[in-house]
């Protein structure tokens, strides 16, 4: 049991690191509309997950069929995921965008395993959401470059919304594959039928805003490493994990992605952070300590 918690958790720290190179990956093809890139590596990640997964789809399909609600309505979060994220990060801001989304997740998980899973909130994972939530702002707010800033207030306004969207629907797809496996369907399974449903509803819309997706060499990597790398293998690792850790536990390790996007916009892409995005950095290694913690004692309590 310990091992399987430890390997859990380890593998939502790995999706997270994936998570968090989407970003200066993204930086390198700036022709593509933000909207076909998040349309492509959702779709195209839901359909390498029901490739790989087709035989396990076949078994668990009895299962899956009497949750029809939870199936579908995990479909649709992970289809308006993608487009309210990166439309808020359009409207918003770049900075304000991310942060409202990523920050908001935690507690968006936290709420709704109250309400349908009547689950309380400890002392620790509020203290954990303070300091990482207030890590993330501090990180958004150190950055030296220029961003882009709307000129539009009620248009600012409704990116913020549609960024507490993003983080709604993200918390909810994570609640509904969790939901999936404890009743029996495999990690595997579950994350490839949401994602396939999130495929058909997706891919389509690519007629629209795909036109450059392949356009140079550059492009083409680009979107194939969004699809394959933190779509595809970083869902997967998040479907494990999700296994033998609670969902308002897992959103918020993922605030380690902000952190790994950070960082790889110093090194690589050469943006500049002051110290209060270093000290934004810090406190969200804190929030990770202190969840590692949070694991460390319920293991042992196991014994």
């Amino acid at each position: 049991m310990a091992s399987a918690r430890f390997h859990s958790v380890l593998a939502v720290i790995v999706a997270s690191f994936l998570w968090g190179t989407t970003g200066t990956v993204a930086h390198f093809s700036p022709d593509i509309s933000p909207l076909a890139i998040g349309a492509f590596a959702m779709g195209g990640g839901g359909v390498l997950l029901c490739i790989l997964a087709r035989k396990e789809l076949d078994k668990n399909l009895p299962l899956m069929r009497k949750m029809p609600i939870v199936l579908i309505g995990g479909g649709l979060c992970v289809a308006l995921y993608p487009l309210a994220f990166y439309t808020a990060m359009r409207w918003s801001g770049v900075a304000i965008g991310t942060v409202v989304s990523i920050a908001s997740a935690p507690l968006f998980s936290a709420i709704l395993e109250r309400l349908f899973c009547k689950k309380n909130v400890s002392a620790r994972w509020c203290v954990s959401f303070v300091i990482g939530a207030s890590g993330v702002v501090l990180l958004s707010m150190g950055k030296s470059a220029d961003g882009y800033l709307p000129i539009d207030v009620s248009l600012q306004r409704l990116g913020i919304m549609l960024g507490l969207v993003a983080g709604l629907t993200y918390a909810a797809y994570s609640l509904l594959v969790k939901h999936m496996i404890n009743k029996g369907v495999s990690s595997t399974s579950s994350m490839a039928g949401i994602f396939g449903i999130a495929a058909t509803l997706l891919l389509p819309s690519l007629f629209f805003t795909g036109e450059n997706l392949f356009r140079t060499p550059e492009n083409t990597l680009v979107v194939l490493y969004m699809a394959f790398v933190p779509m595809f293998l970083g869902y997967l690792l998040f479907g494990f994990g999700l296994k033998s850790v609670e969902v308002s536990s897992a959103t918020l390790i993922t605030l380690i992605e902000p952190l790994v996007a950070t960082l790889l916009a110093v090194w690589i892409v050469g943006e500049v952070f002051t110290f209060k995005g270093w000290l934004g950095m810090l406190l969200v290694c804190v929030c990770i300590v202190i969840q590692s913690v949070n694991f460390r004692t319920a293991v042992r309590s196991e014994y």
